[in-house]
């Protein structure tokens, strides 16, 4: 293999028969767009970027500002697993978007994380990131439209009555051969419900990480005529999907964890404690960009194990922010667990804003209160003095317009995008007449 990158990849293409390209990047919503060109286009591709109209891509550009390019970054070069026919393969890209002055774009949501890590890595640290995503696979009716019917019975790592354990095993393979490490998978506590555990990555990777799982997970499921939907709550009475996320600070110089204080009764450094802080000081301002819609909130609410009080802890998982138990002599594990998010918003924002919030909470060495251990659903939180989380995306909107640190962290381009974009989203939900009240009401009043 050749030094050159460049030519390393272009080798690696020849070797696996590379028929296809798809040049990847998300919108403001974190949903995945792809520009597919053929390998003869490739070389090209490296030397001069991929031109495209942004104005067409949600939350990226008015008309009159509408050209930009597709920059590859060949360290995110896969197969991908699933899409080999005749002897010929299909290879992904993720891409970075550049204006035509040869910028970054500001609304380019990668963009966004790998400026607060950079942010982070000024202060000497590393952000270290592991998702846990949780999805239904549904069946789908003789038309091949989805519908909310959960594929078996199973519950919590049940194995006799899992119907999915063999699928489970074909979206790990598939993962792995696109270089994504996963640490564990297995049934979750609902019917049809599931979890796939990323390993730890530095957070860019992460995040580049996530939106692959998520888009391998639907191609594994509709090739066993299955629906995997990542929507927060699309069961009423049973637990949603959140995506709870494994997080720490590495020392860049030392590769130590800094987290770990073994002498602490949590295994908590005095940074960790700040950090945590920090989470909970911004929770509400940065829970629109965590749990991106209206859905999300009908996951956060008391009693399916899913936060809604801002507090931390160890045993309790009502807790915001827990600390998980690690292997004695392991304190490199030391890690905290942030539990609102769902696996419906944009990674690289969401990594972004809670990296934002505990570099704030270092920065002003914010005090971390005292534990919650009990069961908070069971007890006054008002007398523990908990605030909560917003109760609505209507509300977690008002809630980011009153946070500058989440704000500077999505930057004024992205930042006023989202919120014009969920604004809207929030008052279509609230102009629309459900099912739900014309059934409670109609033949009331």
């Amino acid at each position: 293999m050749s030094d050159d990158p460049r030519q390393t990849l272009l080798q690696r293409v020849e070797e696996q028969h590379v028929a296809f390209i798809n040049l990847q990047f998300t919108d403001v919503l974190g949903m995945v767009k792809t520009v597919t060109i053929p390998r003869s286009e490739l070389e090209d591709a490296l030397d001069h970027g991929v031109w495209f109209d942004g104005s067409s891509i949600e939350g990226f550009a008015r008309s009159v500002e509408s050209d930009m390019y597709l920059v590859p970054d060949l360290a995110t070069y896969a197969l991908i697993p699933w899409d080999q026919h005749d002897g010929l393969a299909t290879a992904r890209l993720i891409c970075n978007i550049h204006t035509p002055d040869g910028k970054r774009f500001a609304g380019d949501p990668r963009h966004v994380l790998a400026t607060v890590t950079q942010q982070a890595a000024e202060h000497g640290y590393g952000f270290n990131v592991a998702p846990e995503l949780e999805f239904f696979l549904f069946k789908s009716d003789e038309a091949g439209r989805s519908q909310p019917v959960p594929h078996d019975n199973a519950s919590y790592f049940d194995v006799s009555t899992d119907q999915a354990t063999l699928i489970r095993r074909q979206m790990v393979r598939a993962l792995q051969g696109m270089g994504i490490a996963v640490e564990a998978s297995h049934h979750e506590v609902a019917a049809g419900q599931h979890e796939i555990d990323l390993r730890y990555a530095e957070a860019v990777c992460a995040a580049d990480n996530t939106v692959a799982a998520r888009v391998a997970l639907k191609a594994i499921a509709q090739i066993n005529g299955l629906y995997a939907t990542f929507m927060p709550k699309p069961i009423a009475s049973v637990n949603g999907n959140g995506m709870h996320v494994h997080q720490s600070l590495v020392d860049l110089v030392t590769g130590q964890n800094v987290f770990s204080d073994p002498t602490d009764p949590y295994s908590l450094s005095v940074t960790a404690r700040h950090f945590i802080a920090g989470l909970l000081a911004h929770a509400r301002g940065m829970c629109a960009v965590l749990a991106p819609l209206v859905n999300s909130y009908k996951r956060l609410v008391p009693g399916f194990e899913a936060p809604v009080y801002i507090s931390w802890g160890r045993t309790n998982r009502s807790a915001l922010v827990r600390v998980p138990r690690i292997t004695t002599g392991r304190h490199q594990s030391t890690r905290i667990e942030l539990r609102c998010p769902d696996p419906a918003c944009n990674p690289y924002l969401a990594y972004a804003v809670m990296l934002a919030a505990g570099l704030d909470g270092i920065k002003r060495k914010l005090p971390l209160r005292e534990a919650a251990e009990e069961d908070i659903f069971h007890v006054d939180p008002r007398a523990r003095g908990l605030a909560t989380l917003p109760v609505s995306l209507g509300a977690a909107l008002d809630a980011l317009k009153e946070d500058e640190v989440i704000q500077q962290a999505l930057g004024p381009y992205i930042c006023e995008r989202f919120l014009d974009a969920k604004q809207q989203e929030w008052e279509s939900y609230r102009a629309h007449v459900s099912e739900w009240e014309v059934t409670r009401y109609l033949s009331i009043f």
